[in-house]
């Protein structure tokens, strides 16, 4: 927390950080490209800044140091935070795959 803000939760089953969008825009300002960040097409935008999975098909690019199960950014071409969740695949793997969830969504940046 910072004030009244949340920036990240601790996850139980696993003591990992989730991260709020205000944790992640912080974050994201912080950290260089690629950092942590998938970025999708530009079709994809008004989806997944609306909380939903950024699937592998749209992926262009991604931090291959990403791994399944990490918290990541999802961005859009011009590097702009769209919202923050957990990786499905690992980096390589959403530039691989053409099929299913790249991404499961936790917070957009149009439903907080």
């Amino acid at each position: 927390m910072l004030g009244t803000v949340r920036l990240a939760t601790v996850r139980a089953q696993d003591g990992r950080l989730t991260l709020s969008y205000d944790g992640a825009a912080r974050l994201h300002a912080f950290l260089a490209p690629p950092a942590g960040r998938v970025v999708v097409h530009e079709e994809a935008v008004p989806f997944v800044s609306a909380g939903k999975t950024a699937m592998a098909k749209h992926v262009i690019r991604a931090d291959p140091n990403i791994r399944a199960e990490d918290e990541v950014f999802v961005v859009a071409e011009d590097d702009s935070l769209l919202a923050t969740g957990m990786a499905n695949l690992s980096g390589s793997e959403m530039l691989e795959f053409k099929y299913g969830g790249a991404v499961k969504v936790r917070q957009g940046r149009d439903k907080r």
